[in-house]
């Protein structure tokens, strides 16, 4: 089961990654942080359930930087929602 776990984590970053090279998508698009978060979080999980140290901090890192930037995402268009007539 936990290598189901770590295929779905790695193929979420990775078609994030590969859509945005290939430009279907922005970096700032709900698709590609929500695919880096999830991804990124499951496989965060893994790596601390097999106490494999370094892994767990690249993937905490990841999965923090992109839940930041869709927090900044909701954020502004909460603003924007606000600002509107």
């Amino acid at each position: 089961m936990e290598q189901f776990a770590q295929i779905g984590g790695a193929v979420a970053i990775l078609a994030a990654f590969i859509a945005l090279q290939v430009g279907a998508v922005e970096a700032t698009s709900w698709s590609y942080l929500l695919l880096n978060v999830l991804g990124a979080a499951v496989l965060a999980v893994v790596a601390a359930v097999d106490r494999d140290w370094g892994f767990l901090l690249l993937e905490t890192v990841w999965t923090a930087v992109s839940a930041w930037s869709l927090i900044r995402k909701v954020q502004e268009r909460r603003t924007a929602r606000t600002r509107s007539p």
